[in-house]
């Protein structure tokens, strides 16, 4: 999937990672909770048509939590109050939804843990030898416990997640608010740096945002909807950028 010639990292100024999906397959851990839970939902509620896999990537990749769990349901013109964060499970609201599905997520996490992709690992290393800054922008508000079980925190000065995201009211991806404001907490331009997605709500964020260049990792959304979205290079893997940045 990698262009003959893909760019040198290291003629710009910063990469800013995704989390969940580039750095992490935790992608597949939120994939099971929220299929988990939307089947169950669905089912309960008898809304068709029922869950896909396309519905992860197409409404909740990428997202908030709550914002995933707004638009999967507005794609089933199902309407529901939005609630609030502190909502318990058991509520039937936008908020109670999202905690049910990360409390699945939490159980997985802290039962099985979680290793980081391989090729991801040699890029980062790659980089930090170079000295090049890098950071992580996730929309996840499990950011800081998925990257300490993945053994990685260290290696990030700069973590802008939903946390951050919630406390300072920026918009979800699409939007570019969180990956222009990680750049501005990098004090980096973001005309000058690199930012990495494997959603295509990220890609756009990053797209809008002006970032110079914009890297998509195909973990499933597939290269030509990356590309569509604002991609200016597809790879199925970071391990690809190695040799450029070693050279």
């Amino acid at each position: 999937m990698s262009s003959p010639a893909l760019p040198d990292l290291t003629t710009y100024d910063a990469v800013l990672f995704d989390l969940d999906g580039v750095l992490t397959p935790t992608a597949e851990v939120h994939m099971h909770a929220w299929r988990t839970k939307f089947e169950e939902l669905f089912a309960q509620w008898g809304i068709e048509p029922p869950y896909t896999e396309r519905d992860y990537f197409d409404h909740l990749d990428g997202k908030k939590r709550y914002d995933g769990v707004a638009a999967l349901l507005r794609s089933r013109d199902v309407e529901v109050p939005w609630g609030d964060p502190s909502d318990p499970t058991s509520a039937d609201t936008v908020c109670g939804i999202g905690n049910r599905k990360n409390d699945v997520f939490a159980r997985v996490l802290r039962a099985d843990g979680i290793a980081p992709y391989p090729g991801s690992v040699q890029l980062l290393d790659a980089l930090a030898a170079v000295d090049m800054p890098v950071s992580v922008v996730s929309s996840s508000k499990n950011a800081e416990e998925v990257l300490t079980a993945a053994g990685i925190r260290d290696r990030f000065p700069v973590v802008m997640d939903g946390v951050i995201a919630e406390r300072d009211h920026l918009a979800s991806k699409p939007a570019p608010d969180v990956f222009v404001t990680a750049a501005r907490m990098m004090q980096v331009d973001p005309a000058r740096s690199v930012a990495v997605e494997d959603a295509i709500s990220g890609v756009q964020s990053a797209a809008a945002g002006g970032f110079g260049l914009v890297v998509g990792v195909d973990r499933g959304a597939g290269e030509d909807a990356l590309l569509a979205a604002g991609a200016d290079v597809v790879v199925s893997d970071l391990a690809e950028f190695v040799p450029e940045v070693s050279a």
